[in-house]
């Protein structure tokens, strides 16, 4: 049975220092094998840390600010929703991507919340 995986992509906010031409080969290399495979869900690149809010609610005031803080060295660049039947296949197929080379891919498997258990 397959698991759904949440991946998120974390690089330096300074951006990639690939040639956009190798990023765009190992992206869309990546981005077919999981096509193929049918394990590949929706995913998008985000805007820069310029754009980026932060929202906190306390003692009923709903405060929001830009974040993320400057003292962030990595920024969360995309994200993907892929399908294995285990992490470490997901690992193995993530490792292709552009951001395994230049950054770090965070691997969370999707559950259910406590009331959706025993739905």
């Amino acid at each position: 049975m397959t698991q759904q995986y949440l991946v998120i992509h974390m690089t330096d906010s300074s951006g990639s220092t690939l040639a956009q031409e190798e990023d765009r080969r190992m992206l869309e290399s990546w981005a077919r094998e999981g096509e193929d495979a049918g394990r590949l869900g929706s995913g998008a690149p985000v805007a820069g840390a310029e754009h980026a809010k932060s929202v906190v609610v306390r003692e009923g005031r709903v405060l929001v600010t830009d974040g993320p803080f400057p003292e962030f060295k990595e920024w969360f660049a995309g994200y993907d929703l892929v399908e294995a039947d285990s992490v470490d296949e997901a690992a193995a197929y993530m490792a292709k991507h552009p951001t395994a080379v230049l950054g770090r891919i965070l691997i969370l498997p999707l559950v259910k919340l406590p009331w959706e258990q025993d739905a």
